[in-house]
């Protein structure tokens, strides 16, 4: 029994709707999967109610992306309560800060005489947690650009015309919201930038565990983090950080996966948490 632990729906920046991606989980013979949106658990509910049809156990997650000292990182939340005020409050302001940036971007292209608009964008996203992707994909449908990787290589990655950096928490406040939320807090795709050099800090602040199987992952680095995990007591994880088909990653939904005993784990440690807490 396997589990993908780091999956994107039309919540946020996949083209899955929460309930195909379960009906594509269950067709591939997962027993679980995490809903991982960017900045919003919007597509979990749907997702809940899809897997208890489908008999696929689905776990409340969210992806939020924090910076420190110029280093990026994406911290994982699993087994939240997305009904907590503090997540909730924190990510409606991540929603508007995303929507500001996308709407400065918009401005930006339409400065190089391509004619785009904001509420286009805003219509393909058909989420508040709008993206550079449904950006990508207004300049795909204006015949701009042929493809997702075409649109941010010419206009909207880093260092392109018409990029804007997107606001980012500190790792420890991100970790916070998390175990606020009731939730365990994991560090997604390390080996993407190195992001365990700052390992000690986001262990103190309360990390528990690794992203150790990622897409972008080698098997060197999965080595490297499984033995990193088990040397401090982290849970391992893995998945397949699946965006759905068209996207620029690429990736495959089950094409990384987890044992089962993972998700125990997490429970597990969900509850240690709230046991200490009580």
């Amino acid at each position: 029994m396997s589990a993908d632990l780091h999956v994107h729906t039309t919540a946020s920046d996949g083209t899955d709707g929460p309930e195909e991606v379960v009906c594509r989980a269950k067709i591939l013979g997962l027993k679980a999967i995490a809903v991982t949106d960017h900045d919003t658990v919007d597509g979990v509910e749907p997702a809940l109610a899809a897997g208890r049809l489908s008999d696929i156990e689905v776990v409340t997650g969210v992806e939020l992306g924090a910076q420190y000292l110029g280093k990026e990182l994406h911290l994982l939340g699993y087994s939240i309560d997305t009904d907590n005020y503090i997540l909730k409050d924190k990510l409606s302001f991540l929603i508007g800060e995303r929507k500001s940036r996308i709407f400065k971007m918009v401005q930006k292209v339409q400065n190089l005489g391509i004619p785009v608009s904001c509420e286009e964008v805003l219509a393909v996203s058909r989420s508040g947690s709008v993206g550079r992707p449904h950006l990508a994909t207004v300049l795909i449908k204006a015949g701009v650009v042929n493809n997702i990787t075409e649109a941010f290589n010419k206009y909207i990655g880093f260092g392109c015309p018409a990029y804007v950096p997107r606001y980012k928490l500190h790792p420890v406040e991100a970790i916070n919201i998390i175990n606020k939320a009731g939730g365990v807090s994991v560090l997604a795709h390390p080996g993407q930038n190195n992001a365990h050099e700052l390992l000690d800090m986001l262990m103190n602040a309360g990390l528990a565990g690794l992203e150790v199987y990622h897409p972008a992952h080698s098997r060197e680095q999965e080595y490297f983090y499984f033995s990193l995990a088990r040397e401090h007591g982290l849970i391992i994880t893995g998945g397949s950080d699946y965006h759905g088909h068209g996207h620029k990653t690429g990736n495959h939904l089950g094409s990384v996966t987890v044992p089962y005993g993972s998700v125990k784990e997490i429970v597990k440690k969900k509850w240690y948490n709230n046991g200490r807490k009580t």
